[in-house]
């Protein structure tokens, strides 16, 4: 397996993206993970899905030709190189008030005969639209291939988590703030808000456009909506500070042939 993850960023980089991501909504490290790595994520993911296709259950439908799956923790995709990866938490070190913890392994999946999905929020504000919500909750994500125009890139209104959300509508529709498509190459790494309006694009060619998402909240935070399910032995090798990082269901043994489930969540 592949472990070695060598960029280094310098405090004054992750401040940098810190102030994006809290400015923004959105802040996009590029070149974070070798291609070599990516290369062994999309190739055990490739077979994963090849088998969750073929089997009843084994993705969970997320309107038209778009699927969610779920990953299991194993190798590669259990390596704490990437979920713990030192950028990745010093920008939510900078950003979180308070602890936080990992909720959350999947890959969102537009096919060919995917189309825009509505634009949406994928959680109410804490309070009200009044209230400005901090960050509580953040989604990591980096793709398993180039994201192009063609094969579906997320789309997102940049500042938009900081405006009551029909505020946003208006100023989305009058074009006062555009929506954004972000092209990735392999390796490059989004960190974002889920509280920014945002849709899918369609994905309009033959292949598969497989998006890592890795999910982190603030420790009070409710999630059951996702979870991660550790078997004990690898729960067990981690450092303590690993395990801390982790809210998820310790195991003797990781379900066989487990229904994927992915509840609607849009707002």
């Amino acid at each position: 397996m592949i472990q070695s993850i060598d960029k280094a960023y310098r405090a004054t980089d992750l401040d940098r993206f810190a102030q994006e991501l809290n400015r923004d909504g959105i802040c996009v490290i590029r070149g974070l993970f070798d291609p070599e790595l990516i290369k062994e994520w999309a190739e055990a993911f490739n077979a994963l899905f090849q088998e969750r296709q073929n089997r009843p259950g084994g993705l969970a439908p997320r309107e038209q030709a778009r699927y969610y799956l779920t990953l299991p923790w194993i190798a590669p995709f259990s390596n704490p190189e990437v979920f713990a990866n030192p950028a990745i938490l010093g920008v939510l070190d900078r950003v979180f008030s308070q602890e936080y913890v990992m909720v959350q392994l999947g890959v969102d999946i537009p096919v060919q005969g995917s189309d825009y999905q509505e634009i949406h929020r994928d959680f109410r504000p804490l309070f009200s639209d009044q209230v400005v919500t901090p960050l509580y909750s953040l989604a990591v994500n980096f793709p398993l291939v180039e994201v192009t125009a063609e094969n579906g890139p997320f789309q997102m209104a940049r500042g938009t988590h900081v405006l009551p959300r029909d505020e946003g509508l208006v100023k989305l529709t009058s074009g006062e703030i555009p929506m954004e498509s972000f092209y990735m190459m392999p390796g490059d790494v989004a960190i974002r808000t889920p509280l920014a309006l945002h849709r899918g694009s369609p994905n309009r060619t033959s292949q598969p456009r497989p998006m890592v998402v890795m999910g982190y909240a603030m420790h009070w935070l409710h999630t059951p909506k996702v979870d991660l399910t550790v078997q004990r032995d690898d729960y067990e090798s981690l450092p303590e500070q690993t395990k801390q990082l982790l809210r998820c269901q310790v195991v003797e043994q990781l379900p066989e042939n487990k229904v994927e489930t992915y509840i609607n969540f849009k707002y």
